[in-house]
């Protein structure tokens, strides 16, 4: 499968690149828990993907681009997560995001035979299952949709927590077939950029791609805008201090590469392990991996 998959971009002139695996700084996304190392230059983190690294590339001209290695997470380990995985990542420069989509369908039928995926907006797959608009609903409406299928703390208000509770619990468990989720929540924006949909309703230009209820590949039309960037790395901050997680040291190289000018691209990471996984069979990732957390 590595072999078939340097072939797949080989054949489409995308240029593999070795990521570091230890740099100073790391994401500041809340949801990430990067794992600090010690090294000969002092402290650092081991990259929760190769993103950053790749991105300072293509503003330097490297052109289309992608990473084939490991990334770290701490505290992820379960049935599908390990601490140590691997991850691919990669650009296309000049593509839209409906073509990455299909690309990452062309990519995936050749490695684990997956049907092309339905297209789907985030909003239109809430509305089927649960009968509620995202963009639009209340706190309220969110909490008592959730409260029909589990028991939670009802203290929770915040939008996009009770979102992603609402798609792990409801909805993630019935998308056996494959789907392409695009058009998230604007507050859901992460790195994409957020633009208006068809409606007018401001969206973020990103996609998530699930089958057999597996999160498989996560993509976005790349942010280019250094200010926006710089900003959005201040309000993750604040949502960790929020959180009551330590603050995390903003990559200054990153927002100075944008500054430069990055060119207009899509990119997507993908869960290696959990391709090999529906290649083989496997229930748990523990079974295609030779060296897992407990196995060192």
């Amino acid at each position: 499968m590595l072999a078939a998959t340097r072939a797949f971009f080989a054949a489409r002139d995308v240029l593999e690149i070795e990521a570091p695996l230890v740099a100073s700084v790391s994401g500041t996304d809340p949801a990430l828990a990067p794992i600090q190392v010690s090294h000969a230059m002092g402290h650092g983190y081991l990259l929760t993907s190769p993103e950053f690294p790749l991105k300072r590339l293509l503003c330097a001209g490297s052109g289309c681009v992608y990473s084939l290695g490991k990334a770290f997470r701490s505290g992820e380990r379960g049935r599908k997560h390990n601490p140590e995985f691997t991850m691919l990542e990669w650009y296309r420069v000049g593509m839209p995001l409906d073509q990455l989509i299909d690309e990452v369908a062309d990519l995936m039928g050749e490695l684990i035979q997956m049907p092309r995926p339905e297209k789907i907006s985030y909003g239109k797959l809430f509305e089927r299952h649960l009968q509620l608009n995202p963009h639009t609903a209340s706190t309220e409406e969110l909490q008592s949709a959730l409260a029909q299928h589990i028991e939670f703390d009802s203290a929770i208000s915040d939008r996009v927590e009770l979102l992603d509770m609402l798609f792990g619990v409801v909805i993630e468990p019935t998308l056996h077939e494959p789907v392409a989720i695009y058009d998230y929540p604007a507050d859901q924006a992460a790195l994409a950029r957020v633009e208006p949909d068809a409606s007018g309703q401001l969206v973020a230009k990103r996609f998530e791609l699930v089958y057999r209820t597996m999160e498989l590949a996560n993509g976005y039309y790349e942010l280019t805008d250094a200010t926006e960037q710089a900003q959005r790395f201040a309000s993750d901050n604040m949502k960790r201090a929020d959180l009551g997680l330590p603050e995390l040291p903003v990559d200054e190289y990153l927002v100075g590469a944008l500054e430069q000018g990055m060119p207009e691209c899509s990119g997507v990471a993908v869960g290696f392990d959990r391709l090999v996984m529906i290649a083989t069979g496997a229930d748990s990732i523990d079974d295609v991996m030779a060296f897992t957390l407990d196995r060192m």
